[in-house]
Formats: structure tokens, sequence, C-alpha cells
């Protein structure tokens, strides 16, 4: 029996249908939505993880993510977001199956968030993302940088956490003269975090880089320097 009998109508039973049309009108993807705030789709998440070992948390995340319900989606990427995770193959495998569905920001940075996990886990899984960054898809081009992040915010980095944020930086500077909107946005953000860290790095990569990105992309990145 699919796990997702006992689980998909808790959600369902918190269906706001004024907030469901507003967020689907907001995202823009033809998919349904049900209207839920984060915070009750996290409480719900946090009540599965308690009562569902491993195995079952990850069938039950890729039948929710199935379904193609936006919150379903939300849920899916929230149960599997968990640093201590042994052992986590089938949830690196099952989470970045999930990229080439990427097609709107709210998705995808959750599902990055269970990503991010299992990148610090085994940084090794950096060759993965890389391919991303030669995709066709603009979202999973846009994961690769999403999903790096905490290379961006680490305050006392080793050194190959260092030779891991440049190459990172490497990814973003071949992603400028991509013009859209939110590969130029997912550029400033990896920046801008790093210009907290790491500021001289931060403003080294955008004397180099920084004419070439739209205005309010270089703007954002530069926002903390």
């Amino acid at each position: 029996m699919p796990l997702i009998d006992d689980y998909l109508p808790q959600l369902e039973a918190l269906t706001d249908p004024e907030r469901a049309e507003q967020a689907r009108a907001y995202h823009k993807v033809d998919r349904r939505h049900l209207g839920l705030r984060n915070p009750q789709i996290a409480d719900l998440v946090k009540t599965w993880r308690a009562e569902l070992p491993l195995d079952d948390r990850t069938r039950l995340a890729d039948e929710l993510w199935q379904t193609n319900i936006h919150d379903a989606r939300v849920a899916a990427a929230k149960l599997l977001t968990q640093a201590r995770i042994r052992p986590d193959d089938a949830v690196w495998d099952l989470t970045q199956s999930w990229v080439p569905d990427f097609d709107s920001w709210a998705i995808a940075d959750h599902a990055c968030e269970a990503i991010r996990r299992r990148l610090t886990a085994d940084p090794a899984r950096l060759d993965t993302v890389e391919i991303w960054t030669r995709s066709d898809h603009m979202w999973t081009r846009r994961a690769a940088l999403v999903a790096t992040l905490p290379w961006a915010r680490q305050n006392h980095p080793k050194p190959e956490e260092l030779d891991a944020r440049d190459r990172i930086l490497g990814w973003a500077a071949s992603y400028v003269p991509d013009r859209a909107w939110f590969i130029q946005k997912a550029i400033a953000w990896w920046v801008r975090d790093l210009s907290r860290h790491d500021p001289e790095r931060a403003r080294a990569w955008i004397e180099v880089h920084g004419a070439g990105m739209k205005p309010f992309a270089r703007k954002e990145a530069a926002r903390h320097l």
C-alpha cells in the first residue's frame, strides 16, 4: 500500500482554497496548490519524521514529489532536509533526481535545502553538481549555485573548502553572460553571501566579473561590501 494514502490526506485537510489560488497565480506554474503555509507543512513533516524510519521517509518523499502538488513537493523536500543521515546514498539519489523537474523558485529552493545537506555530508558530490552547470535547463543551472551556498557561508574554511569555494565561483563566472533573471539573481545571492564571510574574495570576483552582470545583480552582489 502506498504510504501517500495515509499522508497526503493530512496535507489536504489543511487546504485553504483562497490561498491556494493566490499561490498558483503567484508561482505562475500550472499545478495544484493546497494553500498551506510553510509552518503548517513543517509541523506535519516533523511528526512524520518522528514516526517513520529512513527507508519509509525516503519512499514517502518520492511519492509526495510524484503527485506534482506544490505543497506535497515542499513537504517531500522538508522530509529529507536533515544533516545526519546514514547511509544517505538513497536520499542523495532521490533528491538529485528532482532537479530536472524544477520549474519554480519555491519548490527548487526547498529541494536545494535537502540537497545541501547531502553535499556537505560528501563534498565529492560536487562533481555531479558541476554537470548541472552545463545543462540546457535553466533551473538545473541555477540549482548548482543555490545548493552550494554552504561553501559561501563558511567562516573558517579548510584548504579543500577554499578550493571548492573557488571552483563554485568559477561556475558563477561562467554564468555571467546568461541574462536570465533567475541566473543573475543566483550569482548575486552566492557572491553576496560570500561577502559576509570572505569579503576580499567577493570583492576580487566582482572586480573581474561584475561589469558583465545585470545592474541589479551587481548591486545585490556588492550590497555588504
